[in-house]
């Protein structure tokens, strides 16, 4: 699957708004795109940011839907946005969870790899990462995301709730630590949101 990614900052007491528009008139455009697969939606309302992912069953369906899509997040995001980044993303590994309860916490990691590197980077999450996530108490589901040609990559690991999204810091870190080493890549920032939205839609027969 690939996935496009939408990182928006702005006014903290606007992005309400945002996330109202984007959870009733955005999502009823996305489902009616085919090959549309899911969304998450993650906010830090203390700062002003908000984040929303889009799954695709391929990379045909993300590009098709792009124009569309693009003119509806303008819109939607018209009140709050005072910045917009939009990336598309190989989902090279994806334990995506059906849904979350409403105490849900989501942790973004960035991180930079030699092109040449990515098969490594994708081995060491797989191998390494993810079942010792999935041994962790509250731990919903990750998946990691790639953009092989630039050498950048996304983890997202979604937690059932605070305690356990907080609880998960300090192994994560150690965790976090060895991936990168075994696979050449260099962490370029940490972030954590709570979770608003998230929907795994599955494949039609």
């Amino acid at each position: 699957m690939f996935v496009r990614t939408t990182y928006a900052t702005g006014d903290p007491a606007a992005l309400d708004g945002a996330v109202r528009a984007l959870t009733t008139d955005g999502r009823a455009q996305l489902v009616a795109e085919p090959g549309f697969r899911g969304a998450g939606m993650f906010v830090d309302r203390e700062v002003g940011k908000l984040m929303t992912g889009t799954w695709w069953d391929d990379e045909e369906a993300l590009r098709a839907s792009a124009d569309r899509m693009s003119e509806v997040r303008a819109r939607m995001l018209s009140g709050f946005a005072a910045t917009t980044t939009v990336d598309t993303w190989e989902a090279a590994v994806a334990t995506r969870p059906e849904a979350a309860g409403e105490d849900a916490r989501f942790r973004l990691t960035r991180v930079e790899f030699a092109p040449a590197d990515a098969d490594a980077l994708v081995d060491a999450y797989e191998s390494g990462v993810l079942p010792a996530l999935r041994a962790m108490h509250g731990f919903l589901g990750g998946s990691l995301l790639l953009d092989r040609a630039a050498g950048r990559g996304m983890v997202g690991a979604v937690y059932a709730d605070r305690d356990s999204l907080a609880a998960s810091r300090g192994p994560v870190a150690a965790l976090r630590g060895a991936a990168t080493s075994r696979a050449r890549a260099a962490v370029r920032s940490v972030e954590e949101f709570d979770v608003v939205l998230l929907e795994a839609r599955p494949r039609s027969s």
